[in-house]
């Protein structure tokens, strides 16, 4: 009899844990699912929203994810930082990042690093080239061969607000005292239709 009595116990015990640790780990609708967000619930749907008015819905929610740890509040503002990560794109790992103020606007002064315009332009956001496929345009337009191998970036230029491939080849290069020296050729390339959008020199003196 004892040994019902224990165990009926023993069940009841663990059911409730069960449920405690359930609603505890559904107490996410309340908050931003991060017990240690910055991130009201309030400027983060704002957040979203901006994003989606640029990359559409379904681009946002199957790529982009916020990144709590590093979004943080700024007083009065608050600064947003998004994981930009396309799965079948290997390539294609990027943080997004703007500041709202305290009603969840953008402060235009800062810049807005990372979102693709899906919505203003589909085609860009196909990224069709891969760093293969950047190599050969690269080769194809002459890029300096170097004195080593070419440096490949996929990343968001400020200059053309888009992400691109940057092929860099280094015709010298110099590690001294004075720190790093060196020159050679980039070239810059849509990642989305294979142009060249500038092929010039780099320097570091």
């Amino acid at each position: 009899m004892k040994n019902k009595v224990l165990i009926t116990f023993s069940t009841g015990f663990i059911f409730i844990l069960l449920l405690t640790t359930s609603f505890l780990y559904s107490g996410c609708s309340c908050k931003p699912c991060s017990e240690n967000s910055e991130i009201p619930v309030n400027i983060l749907k704002k957040a979203n929203s901006f994003i989606i008015s640029k990359t559409g819905d379904e681009f946002f929610k199957k790529y982009i994810s916020v990144n709590f740890t590093r979004s943080k509040h700024i007083t009065p503002n608050y600064l947003m930082v998004y994981r930009f990560y396309m799965p079948e794109k290997s390539f294609i790992n990027e943080e997004i990042r703007f500041s709202v103020d305290s009603t969840g606007n953008i402060l235009k002064r800062y810049e807005v690093v990372g979102i693709p315009e899906c919505n203003a332009n589909p085609n860009s956001c196909d990224f069709v080239v891969d760093e293969k496929i950047a190599k050969q345009i690269a080769t194809q337009n002459g890029l300096a061969k170097g004195i080593k191998d070419w440096k490949v970036d996929f990343e968001w230029e400020a200059t053309y607000k888009k992400y691109v491939w940057i092929v860099l080849s280094t015709e010298r290069e110099n590690k001294g005292e004075f720190g790093y020296r060196g020159a050679g050729e980039k070239i810059i390339i849509d990642p989305n239709d294979a142009s060249v959008l500038n092929k010039d020199t780099w320097k570091i003196n």
